[in-house]
């Protein structure tokens, strides 16, 4: 037991020896440990001059421009312009022989689109016949009330007949010559419906073709071949479409305009649109029509703005939205990256002296490009941190 105890100071001797006995000394050449970089008070931001966020802070006057003293902004989706969307109906009743087009391609105006085996086109054909005969008919018919007539008047002249009989010729006259010309009217009425049948004078079942009114694209087709249709009604018309067809060359975006914001909106007045589907970029369009009715729930007006749309890569139910800029006035903006969100508060860093910087809370306007509108908070010849800003925030 002795032997232990003599033994252990030596052993603790030699510990301390190993460790230093919780000495701290630095090794030379360390550095010295670093002073905290930011200090607050009564709401100032000081930076000592020789911290490293000090090079990292870059600092601008606040400058006047002019800015819009408000702005829309609404959100909008594409929709196909109504104004270049044709819906064929048939004009003729009969089977469907050939359907030409499918959903999604490209017409031309003028393009068949399908083919229909009709009555009506040989009633047509028939009509023209009959119309011919008649003309030919009526044509006879006042030649010979001419020669009557003549033969009448000269008879009378000579005291051969009595007056009434040249009378009576004098009115077979009028009524052949009335019915030529209805005859003739009857022949011209079904030539023209030929020609828009775009059919033969002289032969029985052809084909009717139903051409495509607009240059567009396909968006429906409602029938297929040996289908049976009937022909449009003018007068209680419930005939489903045949197809729908759009020219997408031009677009609509519809918007829901709010009430406080339809001061700024007039038709013929350009807008900038902004789309999901293209985030980096920016188009124009005018505004083509604006809602006669608002809406009371929501307290907003449809608006229309239209666009071209020449390579076809605006698609109708895309998402969007409007921007229209209201009237200018000169107000203090600063850069972007001048303004931090600190508490859900919008705050700058105003300098106050050499590594001071009070924290400034702003009420920031409409932003235009890279800079923001400062309503109130600043004025202009104020210097505030415009690049590192955030690296202040929390302080």
């Amino acid at each position: 037991m002795r032997g232990v105890l003599v033994a252990l100071p030596g052993l603790v001797m030699g510990l301390c020896l190993m460790v230093g006995c919780g000495r701290s000394e630095a090794p030379a050449g360390a550095a010295p440990a670093a002073a905290m970089p930011t200090e607050t008070r009564n709401n100032i931001v000081r930076v000592p001059s020789d911290s490293p966020q000090i090079k990292q802070l870059r600092i601008e006057a606040v400058e006047l421009a002019d800015i819009p003293s408000d702005a829309l902004v609404a959100p909008g989706r594409v929709a196909i312009n109504p104004n270049r969307i044709s819906r064929v109906l048939p004009f003729v009743g009969g089977r469907i022989l050939k359907v030409l087009v499918k959903v999604g391609d490209h017409v031309e105006q003028g393009q068949p689109l399908l083919t229909i085996d009709s009555a009506d086109a040989d009633a047509a054909v028939s009509a023209h016949l009959q119309a011919e005969s008649t003309e030919v008919q009526s044509k006879a018919a006042l030649a010979k009330g001419e020669g009557d007539f003549r033969r009448a008047k000269d008879l009378y002249e000579h005291k051969a007949v009595a007056e009434k009989d040249m009378i009576q010729a004098q009115n077979d006259l009028a009524t052949a010559k009335s019915a030529y010309e209805i005859a003739q009217a009857i022949l011209k009425q079904t030539r023209r419906k030929l020609e828009l049948l775009e059919l033969k004078d002289t032969e029985f079942h052809q084909e009717v073709k139903i051409r495509a009114p607009i240059n567009g694209q396909v968006l429906e087709v409602n029938l297929a071949p040996g289908e049976y249709r009937a022909a449009i009604s003018f007068h209680t018309d419930t005939t489903a479409p045949l197809l729908s067809i759009a020219d997408l060359s031009t677009v609509w975006i519809s918007s829901e305009v709010p009430e406080p914001f339809l001061r700024f909106i007039r038709i013929g007045e350009t807008v900038t649109i902004n789309l999901v589907a293209f985030p980096d970029e920016a188009f124009t369009g005018r505004v083509a029509r604006i809602g006669d009715v608002l809406d009371p729930q929501t307290r907003t007006l449809k608006v229309h703005v239209e666009f071209p749309n020449p390579q076809g890569r605006f698609r109708p139910e895309m998402y969007g939205s409007i921007r229209h800029a209201g009237p200018s006035r000169s107000t203090p903006v600063v850069p972007s990256g001048a303004v931090v969100q600190e508490y859900g508060r919008s705050i700058v860093f105003l300098e106050r002296g050499p590594g001071q910087f009070e924290r400034r809370r702003v009420t920031t306007g409409v932003r235009v490009d890279d800079r923001v509108a400062i309503v109130s908070g600043l004025e202009s010849g104020d210097r505030v941190i415009v690049d590192g800003a955030v690296l202040l925030r929390g302080q």
